[in-house]
């Protein structure tokens, strides 16, 4: 599978310094596994996009590039949130109807910016008519603005909070999702590492307390894997300058490995 590196920082914010070292820290900690847990070995091409952290719209132009020709599925390995923006427009072009799932704390929806920011992307492709909004799944929400919680209801946005997770049980609402995701020509599967408790993912720059655990992303990335239609997944947030003791990056490649 081809894995593309995409080290966007997206600025100079103090939560975004650092973003842009995400991608290698993360492929080498990949060299640490051996086996997915299903038996098989995973192979990935990696190839990094070129990137220039001052100049964000060049940058989102390399990003929609490289993923125009790619020969799908792939792995894209961030870098800010804001990079799925580009890499979604890009794919939506070559599908006719695709399907967006992202795991996440935040729903992105609280701004129309252009160029989008990480906070207001996804809002940004449904507006721009990238993405249908009937075609959103969006999976761990704990924190939302009221803008998003305004906008996510006009438009009947499928959410799943992380409370709804814990009372309805984790293999229910995988089954939830799954229906809805198979029946894309083409799924795009997102996950901010903020999805994740900070207990599990120190490492990223807006830590929300009472998220998933490891174990239960893990599983849900198990789920999907059954699906044909998965062509690209990317994986964004991860920050090793807040990491502790490497854990977040060791499960940021932990999570590639299984959904490779």
């Amino acid at each position: 599978m081809k894995l593309l590196k995409i080290p966007l920082s997206a600025g100079n914010l103090k939560q975004k310094k650092g973003l842009e070292k995400g991608p290698d820290a993360i492929v080498k900690e990949i060299d640490n596994f051996y086996l997915k847990e299903s038996g098989v070995l995973p192979f990935l091409d990696i190839e990094e996009v070129k990137i220039d952290n001052l100049n964000i719209e060049e940058s989102n132009k390399q990003i929609s590039k490289a993923v125009s020709n790619l020969d799908i599925p792939a792995i894209l390995v961030g870098g800010d949130h804001s990079m799925t923006y580009s890499a979604f427009k890009a794919f939506s072009k070559k599908h006719a109807n695709p399907g967006f799932l992202v795991f996440d704390a935040h729903l992105d929806c609280e701004n129309d910016f252009s160029p989008p920011t990480h906070e207001d992307y996804l809002r940004v492709l449904i507006e721009e008519n990238h993405l249908k909004k009937e075609n959103v799944v969006v999976v761990g929400l704990r924190n939302i603005h009221s803008n998003e919680l305004e906008f996510s209801k006009k438009n009947k946005l499928k959410t799943f909070s992380i409370s709804e997770i814990y009372q309805e049980g984790r293999h229910e609402i995988a089954d939830s999702f799954m229906s809805v995701a198979r029946k894309f020509d083409a799924l795009y599967v997102s996950v901010d590492i903020d999805v994740l408790d900070p207990a599990f993912a120190p490492g990223t720059g807006y830590t929300e307390p009472g998220g998933l655990t490891t174990r239960e992303l893990i599983y849900f990335i198990q789920r999907l894997k059954n699906l044909k239609n998965i062509q690209m997944w990317d994986l964004v947030e991860v920050n090793p300058e807040k990491d502790v003791n490497n854990l977040t990056v060791m499960v940021a490649a932990k999570l590639i490995v299984e959904m490779s």
